[in-house]
């Protein structure tokens, strides 16, 4: 069964990383799998705090798995906190992929960041990126199969 996917990250810092994971083409199309262009993003950050939460949650709409890809620095952001934070909300199964190790723009690797914090009786799998489509499938189709649970 196919999954509408959003994805959460660190965007400034982690874009690059997140793109290399978005083009294992696991999921059907960028809009399909909840990323947005930077030029949104960049959009709904002038027009301030509520703008982005309207962005962040018109692409929450419809999906059913939230995929937090992990980079340094993301457990402290406070957009990745919200979107968490909106996916417990509407019942969406998490799954965290780490990224830290995949090259920038700039061919650098960065150190291992902490997991995200969420409520104890949420699961919340998380496992390094490994390039593995079809594990990254399965896991995904994992994490909604536990969303089907919670909703039903």
């Amino acid at each position: 069964m196919a999954r509408r996917v959003f994805f959460s990250f660190h965007f400034e810092r982690d874009i690059w990383r997140a793109n290399q994971v978005r083009n294992s083409n696991v999921v059907l199309g960028t809009d399909v799998a909840g990323f947005f262009d930077h030029s949104e993003y960049e959009d709904a950050k002038k027009k301030g705090d509520a703008a982005v939460q309207r962005m962040i949650d018109a692409h929450l709409q419809n999906t059913t798995v939230t995929v937090v890809l992990i980079g340094n620095e993301t457990a402290s952001r406070p957009w990745v906190k919200y979107e968490i934070e909106k996916s417990i909300a509407r019942k969406n199964g998490l799954l965290g992929i780490y990224i830290h190790h995949l090259k920038d723009q700039n061919s650098y690797i960065d150190t291992r960041g902490h997991k995200p914090t969420v409520p104890s009786n949420v699961e919340f799998p998380a496992y390094d990126w490994d390039a593995d489509v079809k594990r990254f499938a399965r896991e995904i189709e994992a994490a909604g199969v536990r969303s089907d649970r919670l909703r039903a």
